[in-house]
């Protein structure tokens, strides 16, 4: 059901000083309870691009103009007499965050927001939780040698983070292959007890498990809760989740997942602007991870070194509350927005590849509010290049922003190799913006693309 048109909220409290004076000691209303009053989509997100077919929320999500002017308020507030916002204002208002994001992850103990952390992003959480490993490494907890575990379809950040912190302290890496495209959450539980063994064999231990709740390049959906009990199982000491896709995205319920920490980017899909995320620690974790950046806070807990690593713009941190506002106008508030953008992302998914003659490279439980749609194999996309140029022709000739995948892992077997084997794979996101004449121009521009004997090759021979 389409969301309501927008009525004028309650004007906010003003400061002396002419400001918006956000409450920061108000009790959070009951999600039951806040007012619905109903959002006007077109005008929340007109200083989008014009013209422009936005299916690419994924990278770096989109904030609404509503929360956009909460946040100006603090960053007003902060400029008009920084000493008080230091002394008075942030961290109050960190806390409120942080108060107010808990029911979105699975927590209700009102002690529990020492457990979490904002911070930019989920790069950042993995910073934190990767010099924790490495330290372990360094100071005798944890044998040369022993193995931190990760999927190969990491984010690139991450890995490169692996191997910056972990390996450089003496872990050996062991990446889980995974098969793409994929039929069942069975091909990833399978893989990923294989390479549980191996890495547990031959006197090592796997110390470290970094574990995609949804992954980027491809997307795919992981069954986390599975792949955690088995760690649990066979005896590693750390789970990390790198959730960076996830709340707003499909249901986070942190102390069910039961990982050691576990971190979502609130500006992808929890319309937060950018850049913040939050980082769970399990009971018991907390206190033994630090921000990389050292300032002032520094071991007075993670959440007070994240909320203070210097001066520098806070407000994307302070906005949590605004956006609960705001998804709340929305018929189901988050899980309604999550559960209409993952029907509408497979029914413009399938439609694209009925069109195109190919398949998603995921079943839709395995799916979100992204889905990778098959290319055309005649277009000839043989390598991440090619993928970075077509996406290029489509954004630049055709107005089309859209995320391209090269499958470097493909299985060709005899017969499948040549124009038919699909070799790239396109990520269409769906938010709350998007509309259905965007997926069909993708979708014409593609066809054309064909008709007209298009292919990558062309691009490489005449590309600068």
């Amino acid at each position: 059901m389409e969301p309501k048109t927008s009525s004028a909220d309650e004007e906010p409290s003003s400061s002396a000083n002419g400001h918006s004076k956000p409450d920061l000691n108000g009790p959070l209303l009951p999600l039951a309870k806040r007012p619905r009053h109903g959002v006007c989509v077109a005008s929340e997100f007109a200083h989008h691009e014009t013209g422009m077919a936005r299916l690419n929320n994924g990278s770096f999500g989109s904030c609404p103009a509503s929360v956009l002017q909460a946040q100006a308020v603090y960053q007003r507030l902060f400029l008009a007499q920084p000493d008080k916002f230091y002394f008075d204002t942030l961290q109050p208002a960190l806390e409120r965050s942080r108060r107010a994001l808990m029911p979105f992850i699975g927590l209700k103990d009102a002690e529990s927001t020492e457990e979490v952390a904002l911070v930019d992003n989920a790069t950042t959480a993995a910073a934190i939780v990767l010099q924790h490993m490495a330290w372990q490494f360094t100071e005798g907890s944890f044998q040369k040698g022993d193995v931190v575990l990760m999927l190969h379809y990491a984010y690139g950040a991450v890995k490169k983070s692996i191997h910056a912190y972990v390996a450089r302290a003496g872990a050996q890496v062991i990446e889980v292959p995974l098969p793409f495209p994929l039929s069942s959450p069975d091909d990833i539980i399978r893989e990923f007890r294989n390479s549980l063994r191996l890495g547990n064999s031959n006197g090592r231990r796997v110390r470290l498990a970094v574990i995609d709740h949804i992954t980027s390049m491809p997307c795919v959906v992981v069954p986390v809760r599975e792949l955690v009990q088995i760690c649990r199982e066979e005896g590693v000491d750390q789970v990390f989740i790198d959730a960076a896709h996830a709340i707003g995205n499909v249901e986070v319920d942190v102390e069910a997942i039961g990982a050691d920490f576990y971190t979502s980017n609130l500006h992808k899909w929890f319309f937060c602007p950018p850049a913040v995320a939050f980082l769970h620690s399990r009971k018991g974790r907390a206190n033994s991870l630090h921000h990389p950046v050292v300032s002032h806070e520094y071991g007075n807990g993670l959440p007070m070194e994240s909320g203070w690593i210097g001066t520098r713009d806070y407000s994307s941190h302070l906005v949590v509350p605004e956006v609960i506002d705001f998804v709340n106008k929305f018929e189901g508030g988050i899980e309604g927005i999550r559960k209409r953008n993952h029907e509408k992302v497979v029914e413009m998914g399938r439609m694209l590849a009925q069109a195109w003659g190919t398949d998603l490279g995921a079943p839709p439980e395995m799916s979100c509010s992204m889905v990778m749609v098959g290319l055309p194999g005649c277009l000839g996309i043989q390598s991440d290049s090619d993928a970075l140029k077509l996406r290029a022709l489509l954004r630049e000739e055709y107005k089309v922003e859209v995320p391209i995948y090269y499958n470097s892992r493909r299985k060709v077997e005899a017969g499948e190799a040549g124009p038919t084997c699909v070799t790239g794979y396109a990520r269409i996101s769906h938010q709350v913006y998007n509309v259905e004449a965007e997926y069909f121009r993708l979708r014409d521009a593609v066809i054309k693309l064909v008709n007209d004997g298009f292919k990558c090759a062309m691009l490489s021979s005449t590309s600068k």
